[in-house]
């Protein structure tokens, strides 16, 4: 068995990161909160607003 486990415990790269390796979010960073918070609230909200705008122009032919 130890033989066929083997092989695929080689193929996990070393360099990259891994689910593992991650961290909390750091509601210190700005860049963070930007990314992970702020951007997909905004996101969310452009795309209510744009749905909202193109019935209200659907409506309106």
């Amino acid at each position: 068995m130890l033989n066929i486990l083997y092989p695929l415990l080689i193929q996990i790269p070393s360099s990259t990161p891994n689910p593992g390796d991650t961290s909390p979010i750091d509601f210190s960073s700005p860049f963070e909160v930007i990314v992970y918070i702020v951007a997909p609230i905004l996101l969310i909200i452009f795309y209510f607003t744009y749905r909202k705008k193109q019935r209200k122009d659907k409506d309106q032919e």
